[in-house]
């Protein structure tokens, strides 16, 4: 190989080398950018309580949970109504509240939960939950047993805290019916009921992104 052929194909190397560091230096900061936005994703924190005697309910709340902790940087508390603190409640980016049909309404305990809301946690005059998501389930024996109706209860009483409702699984929500040809909870009433958790989670964190810091 001749040293001109040699000397002429080093230099052509060479005016390449800043184009190609270029470029890996594009590439890393693109690479970096990518896994900063996944990093400052804000987390999201959904509680899901209910009230069930039969387990009904319960397998509903669940499966809402489940849902909601399908999507990424979620992070669920599970507990039957009574349960709930006022840090569970006031922490939340989210409450999605489940009951069983009693009398076309929600449960006593249910709706003790709502008044504990002020009597118990005070969250009247300063609105403590105020533009958080709000979400309802249910399940009742028969098919016209009142489900809707309760479900717009719980959701009257989240907008009465000028909280934003929202559905999924159904057109206010998700539900179940326990008796009759379609006893218990049955797959197709799960995936509504995993939708709702899903659907609510994702809005949450659009709500969260989109608001100040």
């Amino acid at each position: 190989m001749s040293p001109y052929f040699t000397k002429t194909h080093a230099s052509s190397e060479s005016r390449h080398l800043p184009a190609i560091a270029l470029a890996l230096v594009i590439f890393c900061t693109g690479c970096m950018s990518w896994s900063w936005a996944d990093e400052s994703s804000p987390a999201i924190k959904i509680l899901v309580t209910y009230h069930s005697l039969s387990g009904n309910t319960e397998r509903m709340a669940e499966a809402v949970a489940a849902g909601a902790k399908s999507v990424s940087g979620t992070q669920v508390v599970l507990k039957r109504v009574r349960q709930v603190t006022a840090e569970d409640l006031f922490s939340a980016d989210a409450v999605v509240v489940g009951s069983p049909v009693y009398w076309s309404n929600m449960s006593g305990e249910v709706k003790a939960f709502f008044d504990n809301w002020q009597f118990k946690f005070g969250v009247f005059p300063e609105f403590k939950m105020k533009n958080k998501i709000g979400a309802a389930f249910t399940t009742g024996g028969q098919i016209s047993s009142g489900k809707e109706i309760t479900m717009l209860t719980i959701l009257a009483a989240m907008l009465g805290n000028q909280m934003i409702v929202v559905s999924g699984g159904g057109a206010f929500g998700a539900s179940a019916t326990t008796e009759g040809e379609s006893p218990g909870i049955d797959d197709k009433e799960l995936a509504e009921a995993k939708a709702l958790g899903r659907r609510v989670a994702d809005v949450a964190k659009l709500i969260k992104i989109g608001s100040p810091r």
